[in-house]
């Protein structure tokens, strides 16, 4: 189960600040001008609105060139005024043209972050349970929010910095050749220093916009989980509120410093660029002035250089500096791509089929798996101690064989860490074996639809699930279409009728963080009402009733007996009093089964079902 890409990563060009020589990823540019694909047309659009705006940009110095020598020298006030009027019209729509192309760049920018984080979203719901295992929350969140934004600027860099530069360089250069060779030779020799300064400081901002990137992740992450309320209640129980704070400092300080160093060296960079400029707007004073004194060409043409020459720089200055914005955008489309090349362990088959409809039976035939190594299932940056792996070869389950007809309750047990949950993980396919086959209704899931097995497996563990939303809400995850009617219907099946009519909104409470509105027993029982919502032929039980008090187990083995009513399952408990009418038993260790058979049938072995009943109710019996 490989999920590793295998291609070169552009990181190493940027990592260390010296990418001396080294070329870009082979496909990476081609990658890349395949998300601006789609908005050809807006930027066919963007490409004349700046051939207009070049154009205007040269139009201006012309026409101060005219004002002066047609206008104010001659003393012609009539034509002064028209070109004047004409000057202010051409400012009026060069301000226009300017709102119209940022509006299209940024049209097609925000496509582009549109286009990443939905397929980045859509591949990470992809990813098999191993992937979030692994993962940091915040820094895979940061990939959706920081990088994909990074990634937008190489577009946006690329149209604004060096389209709209390009041409309006172009423009200015062809414009001021006609006007004195002799200024422009002046001019575009001192061009070359624009490049000095980049090249110089340019690494270096690269390497501290990835230093950046991965410490904001790293504080995301840490306010990811300080901040839910599971992790709010281990902070104030355990009183490490002074400990949680100099953690947070500590990376909210590295930010800092590194967005300080981004600052110092930014301005360094445009400030050196500044320099250049000036001393060059004093050199063409000069020497044109001098020009213009010898009657080489009038005074109107000086002022239309120096007004041409403050716009060559601008363009010059940017598109010195472009390929530094475009190596950092080009980092964030590194880290994005990260995740996109990972490849999804688990993937459906092209001619999969649908399962069967109405009762089916479980089977595992010898069946074997060991969980997949970080290489395997992650991505070394998303975590905190990258690809830090012990024994990746442990087997959890070996040779694993049983069937459960349709209809059949199996119960699992056996101590901790025997592999019953990774069992159950393997009907629901959140993972594949790595040998042998697991079937529904005599279906290798490999062969199914995701679709089909959603629908027919149905799963409550010991902590379900609640998004931060309402009961209803929560409810309809399992059937979108369903009425209120059928909510209320599943809850008074599931025991929470009292509940529902002493909610403050009804179907619309808000049930907080992960359900923790509610007590132990009400979430599981709004669980199980969401799984006869669903309606699956197949449950799985993992420790549905541990942790929960004599009430409210036994309100929920009361609604677990209407779910399990006609359904095949498998179930999880510690608590073997709760199994005693399965229609068969597992006894599990160190991933193998070692007894079968009913509860009365292992109690006659005296193995280690035997063992663990006695460990039980030993106590009670005294």
């Amino acid at each position: 189960m490989t999920m590793m890409s295998g291609r070169p990563s552009y990181r190493a060009l940027v990592n260390d600040g010296s990418a001396k020589g080294q070329s870009l990823p082979p496909g990476l540019t081609r990658r890349i001008i395949s998300y601006a694909r789609p908005h050809s047309r807006t930027i066919l659009c963007f490409l004349l609105v700046t051939m207009v705006g070049s154009a205007i940009v040269v139009a201006n110095p012309l026409l101060l060139k005219a004002i002066i020598d047609r206008g104010i020298m001659p003393g012609n006030t009539s034509l002064v005024v028209w070109l004047a009027l004409a000057a202010a019209g051409l400012a009026v729509l060069e301000s226009a043209l300017t709102l119209l192309g940022r509006w299209l760049s940024s049209r097609i920018g925000e496509g582009v972050i549109y286009q990443l984080r939905t397929q980045v979203f859509s591949h990470v719901q992809r990813m098999p349970v191993a992937f979030f295992t692994r993962t940091q929350t915040g820094s895979l969140i940061s990939r959706l929010n920081t990088d994909v934004v990074g990634a937008q600027r190489a577009i946006t860099s690329v149209l604004q910095s060096v389209v709209s530069n390009v041409v309006s360089a172009t423009a200015v250069i062809v414009t001021m050749l006609a006007l004195s060779w002799q200024v422009t030779l002046i001019a575009l020799a001192l061009v070359p220093l624009f490049v000095v300064p980049a090249k110089l400081i340019g690494r270096r901002l690269a390497h501290i916009s990835r230093d950046a990137m991965d410490t904001n992740a790293d504080m995301s992450s840490l306010m990811t989980e300080r901040f839910n309320v599971g992790g709010a209640m281990l902070v104030k129980l355990y009183g490490r509120p002074a400990e949680e704070s100099a953690g947070f400092a500590r990376r909210a300080g590295r930010v800092r410093d590194l967005g300080v160093r981004q600052a110092v060296f930014g301005s360094l960079l445009f400030s050196m660029l500044g320099l250049i400029t000036a001393m060059a707007m004093a050199m063409v004073y000069g020497v044109g002035g001098v020009l213009a004194i010898d009657g080489a060409f009038e005074v109107g043409t000086l002022v239309a250089l120096t007004t041409l020459l403050s716009r060559l720089y601008g363009p010059v200055t940017t598109l010195s500096n472009v390929h530094v914005e475009i190596m950092t955008a080009l980092v964030s489309f590194d880290r994005v791509f990260e995740v996109l090349d990972l490849e999804p362990g688990i993937k459906e088959s092209p001619d999969a089929k649908d399962l069967p409809r109405g009762a089916l039976g479980v089977e595992f035939d010898h069946v074997s798996f060991r969980y997949p190594g970080a290489k395997e299932s992650s991505v070394a940056s998303l975590e905190l101690t990258p690809h830090a792996e012990v024994d990746e070869d442990t087997q959890v389950l070996s040779g694993v064989s049983f069937r459960a007809e349709p209809g059949m309750m199996v119960a699992l047990v056996g101590p901790s860490g025997a592999g019953k949950t990774t069992l159950t993980h393997l009907v629901s396919r959140l993972y594949d074996p790595t040998e042998g086959e697991v079937r529904l209704g005599g279906l290798d899931l490999r062969e199914v639809t995701g679709d089909s097995l959603r629908e027919t497996v149905g799963v409550v563990t010991q902590d379900p699930q609640l998004f931060h939303d309402t009961v209803g809400a929560n409810l309809r995850y399992a059937r979108p279409e369903a009425t209120d009617a059928e909510l209320e219907e599943v809850l008074r099946m599931a025991r929470l009728g009292p509940l529902l009519e002493h909610l403050p909104n009804g179907l619309d409470t808000m049930v907080g963080d992960r359900g923790y509105r509610l007590s132990g027993g009400e979430k599981q029982r709004l669980a199980i009402a969401r799984l006869l919502l669903k309606a699956p032929s197949v449950v799985v039980l993992d420790e549905a009733t541990a942790h929960l008090d004599s009430e409210s187990e036994a309100a929920v083995q009361e609604a677990l007996a209407v779910a399990l009513e006609g359904r095949t399952s498998l179930v999880i408990a510690h608590r073997l009093a709760t199994v005693r009418e399965a229609d068969q038993i597992l006894v599990l260790e160190d991933g193998r089964i070692l007894e079968r058979g009913t509860h009365d049938e292992l109690l006659e072995q005296g193995g280690l079902y035997t063992a663990l009943y006695r460990t039980q109710f030993a106590p009670q019996s005294r």
